[in-house]
């Protein structure tokens, strides 16, 4: 048996309008609202008592990735180490394909967003950057400068069906 797919990431906030205020401004959507969930069943799944959070889900544009936004009220969060770095063990940033990097950053400037180190280019394939974000969060940013051999096949498909 083999997964089905990846269905989201989970992202532990301080402050949730002000995180959904920053991914919709990054370009994600809103699916549905933000919603409390408590109770035995939730206690026992991740671990802890009296868990009392309130979640809101993100998604892509295309539908295939989401986040989990939550907002601990019981037991309160631990915060981790402040802003560690790129190369500290665990989840250390959340990847999103972009359409023009420097628009996008003046964007997140404006919701508290900090460059992480600076908009860099690889090669003639990429302009690349990492942002910190709500909460430390580092959200990297690549805006692609031409197609290379690496594109999914399902990329060539949407392409050549929007070139119609």
């Amino acid at each position: 048996m083999t997964i089905r797919r990846m269905d989201h990431v989970g992202v532990v906030v301080d402050d949730l309008e002000a995180a959904i205020s920053f991914f919709v401004e990054l370009g994600m959507e809103l699916d549905g609202g933000a919603t409390p969930v408590e109770g035995e069943w939730v206690d026992r799944v991740v671990g802890l008592t009296d868990v009392r959070v309130e979640i809101a889900f993100v998604r892509t544009p295309d539908g295939h990735g989401r986040l989990e936004l939550t907002k601990f009220h019981n037991p309160t969060a631990i915060a981790a180490e402040p802003n560690p770095p790129a190369n500290t063990f665990g989840l250390r940033r959340l990847m999103f394909a972009v359409d023009d990097i420097d628009d996008v950053v003046t964007r997140m400037r404006a919701h508290g967003a900090e460059l992480v180190g600076e908009v860099a280019q690889y090669e003639d394939i990429y302009r690349l950057a990492y942002l910190r974000g709500p909460d430390g969060i580092i959200v990297a940013l690549a805006e692609e400068l031409r197609r290379t051999e690496l594109d999914s096949p399902r990329d060539r498909r949407i392409d050549e069906d929007s070139d119609e």
